[in-house]
């Protein structure tokens, strides 16, 4: 692969700070106008705080990781550093906050806030941390941009406190667990349970090896998001509870062909609930393999002696 120079480094974070912010105000102005004509607003909501989770916030950690503690090496930018950390955790509050809100003028403004701070959040680092980097002879641009690419993608726990910037610089990936299912639990909130849970599944997929400790507090959370959607009839296709295939106690030979059987069996947009004692992810591969984007796979439980994932049968 070819290296990138520093200027070339310094402008791509410029347009990926644009993109994002183009991408917010999208998804405000979504909410808004979904207020504004009378409609039904809760589903532009949820694609507001979906964006927060899965963009916004691991890009906010992966500074957090990177950009910060070099322009926190400058006296002068100290405090700055110290804000735009404290700014992060802001956004997921708001995030948190829009899904709990009952009224649609309320909601629509606090989407608008949302945007509007990412946006002058987003010029802070334009107009001063990056110039400074830039200018630091000292610092590798080129190389800040493929750690923050390479950590980005991490994951997130379902509240963030507000700590001091030198605590969570010592732990960035509890901070991105925190900022993460914050806002994942907002999404929940916001009618989206199932897509939090996915949310929550990336996570825990992404901390299983390299953080167990991690991985624990999202599985945790992610007990209490996929009670949400059990509790919703429009998440899982209906007010029946779904049935349990508990194969523990079958011959490892056989678990398979049962799982199989059981799916065959479903009607559209209905599931039962797989038990096993161990992460069926072999399976998963044989359902992708068989059934692509025909089923579901969701982690109710993950381990680390038992292990429950929802599977269903896609409407047709």
């Amino acid at each position: 692969m070819t290296a990138i120079t520093e200027t070339a480094a310094y402008e791509a974070m410029l347009e990926h700070h644009k993109r994002l912010g183009e991408e917010l105000a999208v998804r405000a102005d979504a909410v808004s106008g979904a207020v504004a004509a009378g409609r039904p607003y809760g589903a532009a909501v949820a694609g507001l705080i979906a964006y927060l989770a899965e963009e916004v916030l691991p890009h906010a950690a992966a500074e957090e990781r990177t950009v910060y503690p070099a322009a926190a090496a400058h006296a002068d930018m100290t405090g700055l550093v110290g804000e735009m950390i404290a700014e992060h955790v802001t956004l997921s509050a708001l995030g948190a906050r829009l899904a709990a809100l009952t009224d649609s003028a309320a909601a629509a403004e606090q989407a608008r806030q949302i945007a509007r701070l990412f946006t002058t959040h987003a010029a802070k680092e334009n107009d001063i941390v990056l110039p400074a980097l830039v200018a630091d002879q000292s610092v590798d641009l080129t190389a800040l941009l493929e750690r923050m690419h390479g950590g980005a993608g991490e994951q997130a726990h379902d509240r963030a406190p507000a700590q001091p910037a030198a605590s969570q610089a010592e732990d960035p990936d509890a901070t991105v667990v925190a900022l993460l299912l914050q806002a994942a639990a907002a999404l929940a909130r916001a009618g989206e349970a199932d897509r939090a849970c996915k949310i929550a599944a990336s996570a825990w997929a992404a901390l299983r090896d390299g953080r167990p400790d991690l991985a624990g507090k999202v599985t945790a959370a992610l007990h209490g998001l996929a009670r949400r959607v059990a509790e919703d009839p429009g998440e899982t296709g209906g007010s029946q509870p779904d049935a349990v295939l508990d194969v523990r106690d079958l011959a490892p030979a056989g678990r398979h062909e049962a799982i199989f059987s059981a799916y065959r069996d479903l009607a559209p947009d209905t599931g039962f609930v797989l038990v096993n004692d161990h992460d069926p992810r072999p399976l998963r591969y044989q359902f992708e393999a068989q059934y692509t984007g025909e089923y579901t796979w969701e982690y109710l439980e993950a381990g680390p002696a038992v292990w429950r994932v929802r599977i269903g049968r896609v409407g047709a």
